[in-house]
């Protein structure tokens, strides 16, 4: 196939154009770089089915050439943290525009070229869940005017946007709502739990845990996600289905695993009074509908993904 990947440069994004291509596929990458890094696509360089266009796609996306196959919607920013300079509190326009005018020019195209198109929604359209685990049927219990909202709403919006194309216009598309992932090429400084705790480990520093530490979070290695969205792209779901670990872990128990994985002797310093608005208590996905209609589940460990993990955080830190 031929596909277009939004968010090329990004975390996500980049591990997908890998998959995309070590399967056979013709990959054109688009990103802005705004959270995104150079640096994660500098390997596929000289690579022939490999492009890459830098475009923001809440401008209007033209694609050249005569075929696209599938577009996958992957751009955003996507760090929660109010104190990172990449985390979408900090661009909030950029962020609804990414989840609103660009699902709204992605399915432009798809639609042009009779396209698949894919959506890369969240966890966060289930907001500060009423429902745990949160299955695909749970309608959410978010802020609309939080901070958190210009992520959370634009995400929604999307699904919706999706789905109205999907119903009035027959586009074929899949939605893939992601959980907490983790592993090689997340930006050291975006202010997510997993960069930040290595981060300071390897520093032989103490762990900085906002509130007391006892929300949960269920955490996913980066290649078990992509395996998850590789199959949805393929499949004939157009539901949208959870990807992500249904493994749960409270954050204090995150940052004794990764100071004891790294020897770290410093411990965790708590600041109950600097949690963000509107985080999660809970956050763990049900399953059932990935396990059902893909053949999938993750299979790597969070002990054995952080471990992989490593080896980028101590070359880049």
């Amino acid at each position: 196939m031929r596909i277009l990947v939004t968010g090329a440069a990004g975390f996500l994004g980049s591990h997908l154009c890998d998959r995309l291509i070590a399967e056979g596929h013709h990959v054109i990458g688009m990103d802005n770089f705004i959270t995104g890094r150079q640096e994660n696509l500098a390997h596929l360089a000289g690579q022939e089915r490999f492009s890459f266009i830098r475009h923001d796609v809440s401008q209007y996306i033209f694609v050249p050439g005569d075929t696209l196959d599938a577009v996958l919607h992957f751009a955003s920013p996507a760090s929660p943290n109010p104190n990172s300079p990449y985390g979408y509190v900090n661009l909030p326009i950029q962020t609804m525009k990414a989840g609103a005018l660009g699902t709204h020019n992605g399915l432009g195209v798809a639609r042009a070229f009779d396209a698949r198109f894919m959506l890369a929604s969240t966890s966060e359209i289930y907001g500060d869940p009423k429902v745990h685990p949160q299955d695909e049927e749970y309608w959410g219990h978010v802020n609309p005017i939080g901070e958190r909202s210009v992520y959370d709403e634009a995400k929604r919006f999307a699904e919706a946007l999706t789905l109205a194309y999907h119903r009035y216009h027959g586009i074929d598309t899949r939605i893939v709502r992601i959980f907490n992932t983790y592993g090689p090429r997340m930006r050291l400084d975006d202010g997510r739990v997993v960069p930040n705790f290595i981060k300071q480990a390897l520093s032989k520093e103490p762990l900085t845990v906002y509130g007391q530490g006892t929300q949960t979070r269920s955490f996913c290695y980066v290649d078990d996600l992509i395996e998850g969205i590789y199959r949805l792209l393929l499949s004939d779901e157009s539901r949208p289905v959870n990807i992500g670990n249904p493994d749960e872990i409270s954050i204090l128990g995150l940052a004794e695993t990764i100071n004891r994985i790294l020897d770290n002797p410093e411990g965790v310093t708590r600041y109950p009074e600097k949690r963000g608005e509107g985080d999660p208590e809970q956050r763990r996905p049900d399953i059932s509908r990935a396990r059902e209609v893909l053949d999938w589940e993750p299979v790597i460990d969070l002990e054995t993904g952080l471990k992989k993990t490593l080896p980028y955080f101590k070359e880049n830190i």
